[in-house]
């Protein structure tokens, strides 16, 4: 692997980090389309970014462990853990292009409807039934597609903000959901035979990038005012869309 390659993978990994730190999701969304357009294996640019997405977690969910929504949180993460198995299957027998331009599509039309609602209608969505019931499919829905295509934040994202929990919980619950479920799926990636020398080497090089990454993200946003950090999360998740129609 030459030089150059390995200074975009990091300048990649750092970008997604920073994301995932600023926001509390998105690294793998943005980092895995860009991944995609360098000569490097697939497995390792899968393995790569969920040990990424566990350190930036690791960080996060250390500062943030006491904003938690403890009761959804664990119903996400049961729910995740019996969904991990099935997102192999679906890795084997429903191809990828198919799940992603189903999601892409429903992140640009929920982000879009979202933004319209509030700043140009200018209401709160309503949340017109029972969120408690939805939290076991929803984690079983991410666990899917985080073991199969590393994209298990976008059901959470989407849930968090029916809860509208604050930007503190919204961070800290994602966080926390994250380094669980990130263990379970690096796990399934090790099992999986994912791993490589190049994982670790790439790994060890861009951990000091995204050690500044989660830094830098922290700081840009306790910098967002609370009644802009949702509207910037709906914009977010129209652009996601977007990266992954792409993808």
């Amino acid at each position: 692997m030459s030089t150059s390659i390995i200074i975009l993978i990091i300048l990649i990994v750092f970008l997604g980090a920073l994301t995932r730190a600023t926001f509390g999701f998105g690294e793998a969304v943005v980092s895995m389309p860009l991944l995609a357009l360098l000569p490097i294996d697939l497995h390792l640019s899968i393995s790569l970014i969920a040990l990424v997405g566990l350190i930036v977690a690791l960080l996060a969910a250390f500062k943030d462990w006491q904003q938690v929504d403890r009761v959804e949180l664990k119903r996400l993460v049961i729910g995740a853990i019996l969904g991990i198995p099935v997102g192999i299957l679906f890795i084997l027998f429903v191809p990828a292009s198919i799940i992603m331009t189903a999601l892409g599509i429903f992140l640009i039309i929920y982000g879009s409807y979202s933004l319209i609602i509030r700043l140009v209608i200018k209401k709160e969505i309503t949340v017109k039934f029972q969120t408690r019931y939805l939290s076991i499919p929803v984690g079983f829905i991410s666990g899917i597609l985080g073991s199969a295509y590393n994209s298990h934040g976008v059901p959470i994202v989407v849930f968090g903000t029916l809860k509208e929990w604050t930007p503190a919980v919204f961070r800290g619950t994602m966080q926390s959901y994250f380094l669980i479920v990130g263990l379970f799926i690096v796990a399934s990636h090790a099992i999986g035979g994912l791993w490589s020398i190049d994982t670790f080497i790439l790994f060890g090089l861009s951990l000091p990038f995204i050690l500044l990454a989660a830094r830098l993200g922290r700081w840009i946003y306790e910098h967002i005012p609370s009644e802009k950090f949702i509207h910037l999360i709906f914009i977010l998740l129209v652009i996601l869309g977007v990266l992954l129609l792409i993808k």
